[in-house]
């Protein structure tokens, strides 16, 4: 244990720790627990479920979802930073994930990214102005039969041109 730890563990009570995740995020963690053979297991949809209650994964929440598994926020931190799907800072409303894998790239993907960069005035990894999109480049998702592919949000999209590009993230307005 670091030193922080122990501040982090002094300072915070258990109580404040409670405030800082809502009732509902305990309990949908807690109903992750059942099915992992250790608290420490179920990290990863912990942070999953504070990320689907509130967009990303603050510091404090990092440390309350820590706290509550019996980790220290600094191995909790090591397996949220490893998962590129784990946002640590904020994203907007919507997150495009454009694939880079090989298929997706010997297809066109970086110049769809470079057609997308200037369509919404961001870079990769950048959020456009009015919170409203982040563009993430991803390794693989899986459907590379029908490269070059993003998902925004939930939905994957395939077989992707500048056009049809643009037609997607207008539904995302």
């Amino acid at each position: 244990m670091r030193k922080d730890d122990l501040v982090i563990k002094i300072t915070k009570s258990p109580n404040q720790v409670r405030l800082m995740l809502s009732d509902q995020e305990r309990a949908e963690i807690e109903q992750e627990l059942a099915h992992y053979p250790t608290r420490q297991a179920a990290c990863v949809e912990a942070l999953k479920v504070v990320q689907r209650r509130r967009g990303w994964v603050s510091d404090e929440h990092l440390q309350a979802v820590a706290s509550l598994l019996g980790m220290t926020a600094d191995e909790l931190d090591g397996v949220a930073t490893f998962y590129s799907l784990i946002f640590r800072k904020p994203v907007g409303r919507h997150v495009v994930l454009l694939c880079d894998s090989v298929s997706c790239w010997m297809l066109g993907s970086q110049s769809l990214r470079h057609h997308m960069e200037r369509k919404l005035s961001v870079v990769q990894g950048g959020t456009t102005k009015d919170g409203r999109l982040t563009l993430l480049p991803v390794v693989c998702l899986g459907a590379c039969d029908h490269a070059p592919v993003m998902m925004v949000d939930e939905d994957l999209h395939r077989d992707l041109d500048s056009e049809k590009i643009d037609r997607i993230l207008e539904r995302y307005g």
